[in-house]
């Protein structure tokens, strides 16, 4: 018997090479739909984003999860896809639902957070904060009545994702803060506030940067954690 063929087999580490295969091309997948999601929206081509869009974090979830990311990531983006196929229909209904399926996304990511024991920045925590105050204080009279408080408790899960993000490190903290920025665009929208050309690109363009820091952030967090 040859020394390769009676060193044991670690199976752990056989499977987990495998799983990865998988990996890469979801990832190119979700990178392509991303892409011609947001060349859709610039050239205004409506059925382009209500297919791709649909598409975006089922893809960055498979990703993850044969990157053996953890169980609350994925659960997360897959609470994300939610709200992006309830925010396709135009109506107030809509927007709760997909604003709900959001926030059980954010209780995810602020759970997986705070397996980590490591104190968030306080300085930053009170600049979000702030940041927070001033810009609900500014938006509240502009917003529907309905939908006043729903927003504000949205906004503070939403901010105490993105402080609680970083954490696991800049990728993550990023995506936090521009997951903060793209759902203020969308406020802003709600409210008929003056907006940027083409406002629904930068909407997805923050939106999809911001998921993918974060699943960037927690999956190095996950591989720095095994043994």
């Amino acid at each position: 018997m040859s020394a390769t063929a009676s060193r044991p087999t670690d199976p752990g580490r056989a499977t987990a090479p495998r799983a990865e295969r998988f990996a890469r091309p979801l990832l190119i997948a979700f990178l392509l739909a991303a892409a011609v999601d947001l060349a859709g929206l610039l050239a205004g081509l409506d059925t382009v984003h209500l297919v791709a869009k649909p598409l975006l974090m089922p893809l960055l979830a498979g990703y993850a999860f044969f990157r053996g990311g953890p169980r609350l990531l994925i659960a997360a983006l897959l609470f994300g896809w939610g709200g992006d196929v309830f925010l396709l229909a135009d109506s107030d209904l809509a927007f709760l639902l997909g604003m709900g399926s959001f926030a059980v996304g954010h209780v995810c990511y602020l759970t997986l957070f705070g397996r980590d024991r490591a104190p968030a920045a306080l300085a930053t925590g009170i600049a979000y904060v702030l940041v927070l105050a001033v810009f609900l204080v500014l938006i509240w009279s502009d917003l529907p009545a309905e939908l006043r408080v729903p927003v504000a408790g949205y906004s503070l899960l939403l901010t105490a994702m993105a402080w609680r993000a970083g954490v696991l490190g800049r990728y993550a903290a990023a995506g936090g803060a521009l997951f903060l920025l793209s759902d203020a665009l969308i406020a802003t929208g709600i409210a008929e506030w003056p907006r940027l050309p083409a406002p629904d690109f930068w909407v997805m363009l923050t939106y999809i940067a911001a998921q993918l820091l974060l699943a960037l952030g927690a999956l190095g967090a996950a591989r720095a954690d095994r043994p």
